[in-house]
């Protein structure tokens, strides 16, 4: 069931706070060769896993699976290298670069469940501006849907959550953002199938304009 974006113009926000992979850029085509491999050497079924690691920390996915035997850090390392190393088809959300280009430095960050350098590196590759805060696996002791990435965001940018619209795509981070007490917008530019939300839903950053007022915060306006 997919709302209209209709209700994110009627607020006004002191920052915005994003996901990365799925929101801001897709990743998708890199992330699944480099998982694929990882997972067919481990002997996983590649249809059951590879919807349920988009998301999360590395660390967190490969933790989950329970395997006898494996170094969980070692191996999360070995696929954030793959990962920092294949950037082929790392692409912008369309829209997205002028989005973030239209709000005040200082008014948004992003929020990932990628490493740092991870991070840095395919915001680079999909030629998005660098956040002058960011908030990576590195930073959170629980990655999401649990809300400290999202808290921690906040923290950053000196604004309380639940004066933050939160920029998603999965089902983890839609739960993060909730449980942090802001409000959510799901982008559906990568969605395969439809995800089921009662948030606002956005196709993509092309038709949004910014209004913005220091009094008053941040606005959203349907472009004209």
């Amino acid at each position: 069931m997919h709302h209209s974006p209709d209700r994110l113009f009627d607020r006004s926000y002191d920052a915005f706070l994003f996901d990365m992979d799925g929101t801001l850029l897709n990743s998708i085509a890199a992330a699944e060769r480099v998982w694929s491999r990882w997972a067919l050497r481990h002997g996983l079924d590649l249809e059951t896993f590879l919807p349920f690691m988009h998301g999360k920390r590395g660390i967190d996915t490969i933790s989950a699976l329970n395997l006898p035997g494996i170094d969980v850090v070692q191996e999360a390392l070995e696929i954030e290298r793959g990962e920092i190393e294949d950037l082929d088809g790392v692409v912008p959300i369309s829209g997205a670069i002028a989005f973030l280009k239209s709000l005040p430095a200082e008014r948004w960050a992003i929020v990932t469940s990628a490493p740092s350098a991870l991070a840095r590196a395919r915001i680079g590759a999909a030629g998005l501006p660098q956040p002058l805060q960011i908030v990576t696996a590195e930073d959170v002791k629980i990655g999401k849907p649990d809300p400290a990435g999202y808290r921690l965001g906040a923290q950053k940018l000196g604004v309380d959550p639940s004066r933050c619209l939160v920029f998603e795509d999965v089902l983890a981070g839609v739960r993060a953002g909730e449980a942090a007490g802001a409000d959510v917008a799901v982008v559906t530019a990568t969605h395969a199938q439809p995800l089921e939300t009662s948030h606002p839903t956005i196709e993509s950053y092309e038709r949004l304009r910014i209004d913005f007022q220091p009094s008053s915060g941040l606005r959203i306006a349907p472009a004209i």
